[in-house]
């Protein structure tokens, strides 16, 4: 195929948008308060990606059979940190907002200081930094 396709977005389908942006601010993401009641958001990252999140109704809206899919674990996004320390700094704050902790930050044998915490709608999100040498 001579298309080249390049990734753009990020679709994030999520049941409560407010409850949505208030977790992913909390890793940076830079959404006004002013979105929290919005049906589409879009939250522009370093090196042009987008995040763009949709509530069910309006994934509805255009097709109208969707239901959210059953279980958890399809999809993750991992946001990279400095320092082992920030990695627990946010586990720590996430899952003392309310927010599910999956996996507890621990030294992985590949090197990093990892941790998983799940986002109002059970999608994964990982945490991780470079452990010192």
């Amino acid at each position: 195929m001579d298309i080249e396709a390049r990734l753009d977005v990020v679709g994030i389908v999520v049941a409560d948008m407010g409850k949505a942006l208030s977790f992913y601010r909390r890793l940076g993401l830079d959404a006004p308060a002013s979105a929290d009641g919005e049906p589409h958001v879009e939250v522009a990252v370093a090196g042009g990606l987008r995040v763009a999140f949709d509530t069910e109704d309006t994934i509805r809206s255009f097709h109208p059979g969707w239901s959210p899919p059953a279980g958890g674990g399809r999809t993750n996004l991992a946001f990279a940190v400095d320092t082992a320390a920030d990695v627990d700094a946010i586990y720590a704050e996430l899952t003392g907002a309310g927010h599910h902790g999956e996996l507890a930050p621990f030294d992985a044998f590949w090197g990093q200081r990892y941790a998983v915490v799940l986002d109002p709608d059970g999608n994964g999100v990982d945490v991780f930094a470079p452990l010192a040498s």
